[in-house]
């Protein structure tokens, strides 16, 4: 049956009401520490004398008042405490091997990058790891950026004059080290390259210095390769036990059977050394 409209607002508004029953007043329950600690239930635990002691301590403890610590105070406290050595030292500036003015270059190690923050990380990196090689370093130096440009249309034809450009930039830095062992640049380039940062291009120009005679320190250098190497040397360029006199070479050329296995004894052939030859092909003198 429907309901007049002036009685549908009563309704809806009837509808709407949520009338709870009324709720019991809640009974409060209250149990010391000592009660929640150890139930009823529970048997009572012996205590010694040393735990009462020790218990007796601590609530004397906790009833001295606390003094108030301003943070400028526990700032000063903080201060005070020495970090280990290791850790101040990421915090510090690399340390350097001092180097003289007469010392030559010995490596020019150049570390390319397009993000400035690897740069920089990798750069502090590379010169710790020369200070604890004692190898005097120095830098690292800024070099001038490299910086290339490309215009690319979108598309083509028609489309010609829609045009995209393109930047990339490179940034680079220079360590220079001086006075420094060969071998002990080799382990430190090595070490780099097996440590080395992502995104970080690196070319290095070693330079090796010796005296006037060169000449002879390369043959004592080729003399000492040869005693290692020993037999092995002689499979380089072939076999040198292999290999046979001029003279025992020309004659097993020049022999019958080796002529005849390259087609000396054919129709055509005209060898002076084949039977007949000069009858096969006739050979007139032109004035």
């Amino acid at each position: 049956m429907a309901t007049p409209s002036y009685a549908r607002s009563v309704v809806s508004l009837a509808k709407r009401l949520k009338l709870s029953p009324p709720s019991p007043a809640v009974q409060c329950q209250t149990r010391s520490l000592r009660q929640r600690a150890s139930p009823a239930h529970e048997p009572a635990v012996a205590v010694t004398p040393q735990q009462r002691r020790h218990e007796s301590t601590e609530t004397a403890v906790r009833a001295q008042p606390r003094p108030h610590i301003d943070a400028a105070t526990a700032e000063k406290e903080l201060q005070r405490i020495r970090l280990p050595r290791a850790v101040q030292a990421t915090y510090l500036d690399p340390l350097r091997n001092p180097s003289k003015p007469s010392d030559a270059t010995t490596c020019e190690l150049q570390l390319r990058a397009y993000s400035v923050r690897n740069l920089e990380v990798f750069a502090d990196f590379a010169m710790r790891a020369a200070y604890f090689l004692q190898l005097s370093a120095s830098g690292p130096r800024p070099l001038p950026k490299i910086t290339e440009r490309w215009t690319v249309p979108r598309s083509n034809f028609v489309h010609k004059k829609s045009q995209e450009n393109f930047e990339r930039i490179t940034a680079r830095r220079e360590i220079e080290i001086k006075a420094g062992h060969p071998e002990t640049v080799a382990v430190w380039l090595g070490f780099l390259k097996k440590h080395q940062y992502y995104g970080i291009g690196m070319k290095a120009n070693v330079f090796e210095y010796g005296g006037l005679d060169v000449g002879h320190d390369m043959d004592a250098e080729a003399d000492k390769i040869a005693e290692r190497l020993g037999e092995k040397l002689e499979l380089v360029g072939g076999r040198r036990s292999f290999m046979r006199e001029e003279g025992e070479v020309q004659g097993v050329v020049e022999s019958e059977p080796f002529k005849a296995a390259w087609g000396a004894h054919a129709a055509m052939s005209g060898a002076q050394s084949v039977p007949s030859a000069a009858k096969r092909i006739g050979m007139h003198v032109v004035e």
